[in-house]
């Protein structure tokens, strides 16, 4: 993969706002200086290349810092901050926008218009310095392409000073990355560092001079990436002794204020989509019901196919043992029986799943919200359940953006290295409790997500993803004594990560990380990772930790909100994406706390770095800003301020303190906002900006609850007018009744079961080994006889017969005990060979007699209550994976079940006798003795003579029907009395394996 680079018009804004700066400046060749003169080369030397003096004075340099200020929205500034050299300028940029591209290239525009080419790129740690150093060297084909040149870099090291020789030297853009520590570091009383100290002695390597003397003789431009981390005055006095010509701060979090000139914060970023959407998966312990009866609500889950079910993770007996295990369970569901007759569980019954709320009610009255657990539940439990919920998220978003070919990537920040990675007593590195938990929990997920289709995810999921030890890896720092992985601290050990192909992996090498062949998609780190890395691809983010500080949870946020790319490294963008650009490009946090209390303390972080945006009144707000009419900038005056706000007033989009309201946001959301007066209208775009940049409030939309079960929209269309008439029929409710003589089922039974019923005797295996030869322990294996297993008389296990047959099949013990006494005596001595499968067996074949009995002596009979419309938008999956989009159906999409019934749709749509169908419902079902029965389709069909014919039809044909088992014949018969009996007798029922086919039965073709 190579990342594909686009000169994006925010990023570009950035870079001329620096540039204009300096409007005025002549552009001459760098001046070369004289070793010999300078001291600093032997005699032989030519000298080097320095950047040239800015000649524009202090109140032009105010002046065009003031009017770039004004044409970027920004607060003007009344006197020039020096800092470092003649200017000191911030770059306010939020993370993940592209700010390492923004300096790179500002570097080549400022080389270009006024050829400056010395420059220094300071970081305050090595995971920086080396993200910059892979940035550069990724874009210098594109800037080559730009440019038509290319920038030298290196990353300054005190072992090879010979490169600060070929800095000074080379002639054309030359840059040099440098890390705080490696000049500033450990400033003691008596001292720096040993590493900080070489830049400041002569050395006898580097011919006697100091390393400093021949940076300070190139009079380097200086570009500050992330200066609020680099340890404040300290780290400023050394910087002074780099003589810079003037410094660029690149932050989206300035502690010290200099001359603002360009502001892209986090509400700008998100509202222009240049950044991941964020999505909290928040955990919560609830009211316990007691010491024990844990239950941890992991998700609802949605299924065109299905009813709303619930996976819950719960207590279950096994073999003696209790372990914690998930279930997948829907109203109704008894979880004393789920948990193999667990006594904290009895009488406790699911009772309702609410999709919309995302929450799940137990008869007890307990009530659990998606991410919550009740019970005993141990800060342990919480770390296994966030590690699970991440695996989870990811295998989800990995199965969607597949096909898109992106490979999504998942984060740890985990409070503990050896919770992760651990020692033993050889020295050898073994796996933490959370290494183990992981590599548990993903075999788990694993096998679940394994599916029997051949599709290329399916494949990719079995020959790349199956290794679970293969799907982590660990950076964190090292201690240099003994070359151990250890906690992050200041003072101690290193940022180099001590398993070097991880370290390659995940700093060096984005490329193959990115690639489906690279089995690696999940990372711990403790804190080294937590700035200055990140990767386009990261969706999920972890925090295995509690973040000391809401600072903490932004920088941790901020490793993943970069926007996506593919396998061609194309970003997914809204160039590329459209308006699915934030349904593509979601960052879920997997938080140990609750979403909410989560998101406000994020949202109140972002919100106190945002720009100062809240006007005074809108009048002063707009009054001075500039905005493009075409390619020319436009500055609003007094004038047209004022009729800004009249507008707005007006409208309805702005209050009495000029905050911007829902009014507004509602309109602006289905473009719909009223024209602007006058020639204002042809600014619109530009105006409109800066009422959105006025809107803290749509702060709220940035942060989502990735619990909220998230419904798509599917409603009904201009055709439900043409499906009216029938629905005015099939909308009605129905109860039953039935007759049959108990007599003929007890008979009946009594006979199927002697015919058909067959139980196996338990059987197991007695296997002879031999020994191989004498003085040899090796076995061989030898013969296998297989011997029958009988339950004796002094069995310890009683059985009730007659009240497991009477409670399996819904009869009274009489009418059980009446067709046991029908059986044969053979059939009869099944029960003590295998009393259990006696039981397993038998019960379906009453159920089969007893329904078809039920089927022959059913009446329907309706009641008061009617279905809604809305039971055709319910339940709605969550993506249009798998939707057929119809034309003649009474929804735009169709979610379908199998090839056949998307041909029968296909048809439907192309049948010139159609005028409206639908696929029904499940809510939409028939009662029948042996279960609800929805059928497939309700069509309207229009004849040539304009009559209107009704058909609810069943996707197979007749001699299918027969084949099928005989309860689901049952409910199939149910059917036909059903919409035989219906007042009017309009609706034919019944079955086709084709349109064609259809048609013709209803008599409508020839």
């Amino acid at each position: 993969m190579k990342f594909q680079f686009k000169q994006q018009p925010y990023q570009a804004d950035a870079v001329a706002a620096a540039v204009r700066v300096f409007a005025g400046q002549s552009c001459q060749e760098p001046p070369r200086y004289a070793g010999g003169e300078a001291g600093l080369y032997g005699a032989d030397e030519d000298g080097g290349f320095a950047n040239r003096s800015v000649e524009l004075s202090d109140e032009q340099l105010l002046a065009n810092i003031q009017a770039v200020q004004s044409e970027n929205g920004i607060h003007g500034s009344h006197a020039l901050k020096r800092g470092l050299g003649r200017c000191s300028l911030d770059i306010d940029m939020e993370t993940g926008t592209g700010k390492t591209y923004v300096y790179i290239r500002t570097m080549f525009e400022l080389n270009r218009r006024y050829g400056w080419s010395r420059f220094i790129v300071v970081v305050p740690s090595i995971a920086i310095r080396e993200g910059v150093r892979k940035s550069m060297e990724i874009t210098a084909d594109h800037f080559m392409e730009l440019y038509g040149k290319k920038a030298r870099f290196f990353v300054y090291d005190s072992a090879r000073l010979n490169q600060l020789d070929l800095f000074a030297g080379s002639p054309g853009i030359n840059v040099m990355i440098i890390n705080t520590q490696a000049f500033a570091s450990s400033w003691k009383e008596n001292g720096r560092s040993k590493e900080a100290r070489i830049i400041y002695a002569g050395r006898e390597e580097f011919c006697s001079r100091r390393p400093i003397d021949v940076i300070r003789a190139c009079r380097p431009i200086l570009i500050l990436d992330e200066p609020q981390k680099m340890g404040g005055a300290v780290t400023r006095r050394a910087l002074e002794n780099f003589n810079p010509l003037f410094s660029l701060n690149y932050s989206a979090t300035h502690r010290e204020k200099h001359n603002l000139i360009y502001v892209l914060d986090a509400l700008d970023a998100f509202q222009k989509r240049l950044v991941k959407k964020i999505e909290v998966k928040g955990l919560e312990v609830g009211g316990l019901r007691g010491a024990d009866g844990y239950l941890y609500l992991e998700q609802i889950l949605l299924s065109k196919s299905k009813p709303p079910q619930a996976r819950i993770e719960m207590e279950i007996r096994r073999s003696g043992a209790i372990r914690r295990e998930t279930r997948i369970l829907g109203p109704g569901d008894s979880l004393y029986r789920k948990s193999g007759g667990m006594e904290q569980y009895k009488g406790l019954v699911l009772s309702e799943i609410d999709p919309a709320r995302g929450t799940a009610v137990f008869t007890d009255g307990t009530k659990l919200r998606a991410g919550e657990a009740v019970g005993d539940v141990s800060p342990r439990d919480m770390r296994r359940i966030q590690i699970r919920e991440t695996i989870l998220s990811h295998f989800e978003k990995e199965e969607k953006l597949f096909n898109m070919g992106v490979k999504p990537l998942s984060l740890f920040f985990i409070d503990e290295v050896a919770k992760y990675r651990d020692y033993d007593a050889e020295g050898h590195a073994v796996l933490g409790e959370y290494g183990k938990i992981f590599e548990e929990e993903y075999k788990s997920i694993w096998k679940e997500r394994l599916r029997p289709e051949d599709t290329p995810y399916q494949r990719y999921l079995r020959t790349v993803c199956g290794d679970a030890a293969a799907a982590h890896a660990g950076y964190f720092s090292i201690d240099k004594r003994t070359g151990r992985s250890i906690d992050s601290r200041p003072g101690r050990g290193s940022e180099f990560s001590d398993d070097v192909s991880a370290y390659d992996l995940i700093l060096k090498d984005k490329e193959r990380l990115l690639s489906f062949s690279e089995p690696t998609r999940f990372l711990f780190s403790h804190s080294a990772l937590r700035e200055g890395w990140d990767n386009p691809n990261v969706f999920q983010i972890c925090t295995l930790k509690d973040s000391d500080s809401q600072t903490a949870k932004r920088q941790e946020v901020g490793r993943g909100l970069r926007l996506c790319v593919n396998q061609n490294g194309d970003r997914m963008d809204s160039e590329s994406c459209g308006e699915a650009v934030h349904e593509i490009n979601v960052l879920t946090v997997i938080a140990s706390e609750s979403y909410r209390s989560f998101a406000a303390a994020l949202q109140s972080d972002i919100r106190e770095a945002l720009y100062d945006r809240r006007p005074a009144a809108a009048q002063a707000y707009f009054k001075g800003k500039s905005i493009l009419a075409g390619d020319h900038p436009i500055r609003i005056n007094e004038g047209m301020a004022g009729r800004i706000e009249k507008y707005l007033l007006q409208n309805g989009y702005i209050d009495a303190a000029c905050q911007v309201t829902d009014i507004y946001r509602e309109a602006a959301a289905r473009h719909a906002l009223a024209p602007l007066p006058g020639e204002l209208n042809a600014l619109a775009e530009g105006i409109h900006a800066l009422v959105a940049a006025m809107d803290e409030d749509a702060l709220e939309g940035m942060i989502g609850d990735g619990r909220e079960t998230k419904l798509w929209e599917n409603p009904l269309n201009e055709n439900f007018e043409n499906f009216r008439p029938l629905w005015e029929q099939l909308r009605h409710t129905y109860a039953y009744t039935i007759s049959f003589d108990s007599r003929e089922l007890i008979r009946k039974a009594a006979a199927h079961l002697n015919q058909k019923l067959q139980v196996a005797k338990p059987q197991y295996r007695a296997v002879t080994g031999r020994q191989k030869a004498e003085g040899d322990r090796s076995f061989e294996r030898g013969k296998t006889q297989v011997r029958a297993l009988e339950y004796g008389k002094n069995s310890r296990t009683a059985y009730d017969l007659v009240g497991r047959i009477a409670g399996g099949a819904a009869l009274t013990r009489r009418t059980a005990a009446a067709i046991l006494q029908g059986l044969l005596p053979e059939k009869l001595a099944l029960f003590r060979n295998n009393p259990e499968e006696f039981i397993a067996r038998a019960v379906p074949k009453v159920l089969e007699i007893k329904a078809a009995l039920a089927a022959e002596g059913i009446a329907y009979h309706p009641l008061t209550d009617t279905y809604d419309s809305a039971v055709f938008t319910q339940g709605m999956p969550r993506s249009l994976e798998g939707a057929y989009r119809a034309k003649k159906a009474v929804q735009d999409y169709v979610f379908l079940d199998s090839a056949r019934e998307r041909r029968f749709a296909e048809d439907l749509d192309a049948a010139p006798e159609v005028l409206a169908y639908a696929k029904l419902p499940e809510q939409i079902s028939i009662p029948t003795p042996v279960g609800g029965y929805t059928p497939d389709w309700a069509i309207v069909f229009q004849k040539k003579t304009g009559q209107l014919v009704f058909a609810v039809v069943e996707t197979g044909s007749a001699g299918e029907v027969l084949e099928i088992p005989p309860v689901q014949a049952a409910r199939f018969c149910c059917a036909k009395k059903f919409f035989s009996g219906m007042p009017g007798g309009k609706i034919r029922f019944c079955t086709a394996a084709s349109v064609e086919e259809l048609c013709s039965r209803m008599g409508l073709r020839e």
